[in-house]
């Protein structure tokens, strides 16, 4: 319960800072005269929903570290299809406009989170587990998991950066690239799967002291990786046409969106690859080293990607920009797989 807890303090904390310097976090964005507004009013409604967000994330952990993935992977679904149903009534039945939006997302992290403290508190009542915040506990929590906050911060800035130099290319990049990261975050999800598997498996075969077997796992969900990627990028590529209209009516946005959405087709075998062996790191214990390369990763993409406008680049520069992002996490992640230093075995690392 001691994640749990620290969840909580952290989301508070964020809350707490967030709401009162929203207009100052908007700005620095560079989000033009039209669109701050609305940026202004999600911020400060979605916001509410982070300290939920993140005993989502705490939960999640503890039930694949117990080798869970079904409960997971139900709240997820029912998450997505609430979350679904309450956009479109508060903002099209309710008429709350982008407000509505943020309301809907909201609503649906707060019933995520309390089938989640459900599970976990049946869990720790049938294993007598105190269900009192415990300091000693909470900071071990801390030290284990700031690693994963820094590579996590690390991840968050890049797509922060991506954001605040596609607002500065005008406003129909800034709609297209929120299109496509919408949809970069779909593909992720899919190809997250095969990692959410990786992190238990390996976490499983390492715990019992079986190298070979985790060696063998991790070559064979990289495999999977790859092809889920070239599937993914096949229809991408297909289907591009179709679902723009879904997002969009504004002719000029879909051109936009258009040949940087070929980029993001190209790149998902990479991601395959990124997400599979993040996950085996993760579920290896090899914190400290995905927190460094998260932080070289960000040090590389961020001179490059603000670059982007000043050498009169479009949103197709960007994407390809966010392609060279994840191929370098490609590189550091297949050298660190390479390497063998990630395998050590026994229950603590």
């Amino acid at each position: 319960m001691d994640g749990i807890w620290l969840a909580l303090l952290l989301g508070a904390g964020v809350v707490a800072v967030a709401l009162p310097t929203a207009p100052h976090l908007v700005d620095l964005f560079g989000t033009s005269d039209a669109a701050a507004p609305y940026a202004i009013t999600y911020l400060r409604i979605s916001v509410l929903g982070i300290p939920a967000m993140l005993v989502v994330l705490a939960a999640t952990g503890i039930l694949r570290g117990l080798q869970d993935t079904k409960t997971p992977l139900y709240v997820a679904i029912i998450g997505f299809v609430t979350n679904g149903a309450l956009n479109a009534g508060l903002v099209y039945g309710a008429g709350l406009g982008i407000a509505g939006s943020a309301w809907g997302t909201v609503i649906a992290q707060c019933g995520m989170a309390a089938v989640y403290l459900a599970v976990v508190l049946r869990g720790a009542r049938k294993h007598g587990a105190s269900l009192r915040p415990d300091a000693a506990g909470i900071r071990a929590s801390a030290q284990a998991g700031v690693p994963l906050l820094v590579r996590t911060l690390s991840l968050r800035a890049i797509l922060m950066i991506a954001t605040a130099v596609a607002a500065r290319l005008g406003d129909a990049d800034i709609a297209a690239h929120q299109i496509i990261l919408s949809l970069w975050n779909l593909l992720a999800f899919a190809l997250d799967a095969i990692a959410i598997a990786g992190q238990a498996i390996i976490g499983r075969y390492l715990g019992a002291g079986d190298t070979q077997g985790a060696r063998a796992a991790c070559r064979r969900m990289v495999e999977w990786g790859i092809a889920v990627g070239v599937v993914l990028g096949v229809l991408v590529i297909l289907t591009r046409p179709a679902f723009l209209p879904l997002f969009t009516s504004d002719s000029a946005v879909k051109d936009a969106a258009l040949p940087a959405l070929v980029i993001v087709a190209l790149s998902q075998p990479i991601s395959g690859i990124v997400f599979v062996l993040d996950g085996v790191l993760m579920g290896a214990g090899d914190g400290p080293y995905l927190a460094w390369a998260m932080v070289l990763t960000l040090a590389v993409f961020t001179p490059v990607a603000l670059l982007v406008p000043v050498l009169g680049g479009g949103l197709t520069a960007l994407w390809a920009t966010m392609t060279l992002m994840m191929t370098m996490r490609m590189l550091t992640l297949w050298l660190r797989s390479r390497s063998g230093r990630w395998i050590v075995t026994g229950a603590t690392r």
